[in-house]
């Protein structure tokens, strides 16, 4: 068996690196060596690499076995990830979750299920180590997408030109940057830009929002975004600064299925940088009070 580099070796980050190092990392060595940007001998082993190192770090399930087995973490009946011992138990195909994309092309589409990978016999090599016996035909070329963050949650069909042809594609909800989207005769890489307001945490989504001094200590029915849409929250009386409100399946849609994430409203108090003659007043008789 192939001796494999160290996960987090490849991706140049340390064990407690965070969900954002972990995507930072991934993005720039994703781009530096991307087989149509990298054109030196061993890009394409490269490039493999940086993928699948971050399609175990980015999973916390993978990541805490990983963390605790190592390699062997995917070695069928090595007590790892896919070991009948191993912390998942047997038939789970070596712990890879299966993800369902249409490739939404004649006939009603077909559906390819790979277990995140993009490409089944990828799978082969990130579990043994090397390519598989049964052959494969050859690689199919990788086209970059950008998506707005919207655009990836919700899930939307782009008109791209591909080898000269013009070609609709069918990119599913809840893709993250460094999802990859299998086709016919190509690979969508997508990559997805920041929101405003929006930030995402798995299939979580968090966004600040912002309350008076009075608010908080009095309490507050509030009007808050989501990706859904505005939706109404009370903030109870006393809430303090940082509090996480969780809005039960107002977050992503899982690839997966139909499950979703939460949403987080993280609430921050508004200071004011000054004050009037009567609120300075209010405040100093507030504090006496206290």
């Amino acid at each position: 068996m192939a001796t494999k580099k160290d996960y987090y070796e490849v991706l140049g980050v340390n064990k407690n690196a965070n969900e954002a190092e972990l995507k930072k990392a991934y993005r720039n060595l994703a781009r530096k060596h991307h087989p149509d940007v990298d054109k030196s001998e061993g890009a394409e082993k490269t490039f493999k690499e940086i993928n699948e190192a971050y399609q175990v770090l980015s999973d916390p399930q993978k990541k805490a076995a990983y963390d605790q087995y190592g390699h062997a973490a995917f070695e069928p009946g090595a007590g790892g990830f896919g070991g009948a011992g191993g912390p998942f138990g047997a038939g789970q195909q070596g712990g890879y979750r299966t993800y369902t994309w249409s490739s939404g092309q004649g006939q009603g589409g077909q559906d390819f299920d790979f277990g995140g990978f993009a490409d089944p016999f990828d799978v082969f090599e990130a579990i043994f180590g090397e390519r598989s016996p049964f052959g494969r035909q050859a690689r199919l070329p990788r086209y970059v997408l950008k998506l707005d963050f919207m655009e990836a949650v919700k899930g939307v069909e782009k008109q791209l030109e591909i080898n000269g042809k013009r070609q609709k594609v069918k990119i599913p909800a809840g893709v993250d940057t460094g999802t990859e989207v299998r086709f016919k005769d190509f690979i969508i890489i997508t990559e997805v830009t920041a929101h405003f307001k929006f930030r995402r945490r798995g299939y979580d989504t968090i966004a600040e929002e912002e309350i008076t001094f009075s608010q908080a200590a009095l309490g507050i029915v509030k009007e808050v975004d989501t990706v859904d849409g505005p939706v109404k929250i009370r903030i109870p009386a006393g809430t303090q600064p940082g509090t996480q409100i969780r809005l039960r399946g107002k977050g992503i849609q899982h690839l997966s299925g139909r499950a979703r994430g939460d949403h987080y409203a993280i609430i921050r108090i508004k200071i004011p940088s000054k004050l009037s003659r009567d609120q300075k007043r209010l405040l100093e008789e507030l504090e006496e009070i206290s």
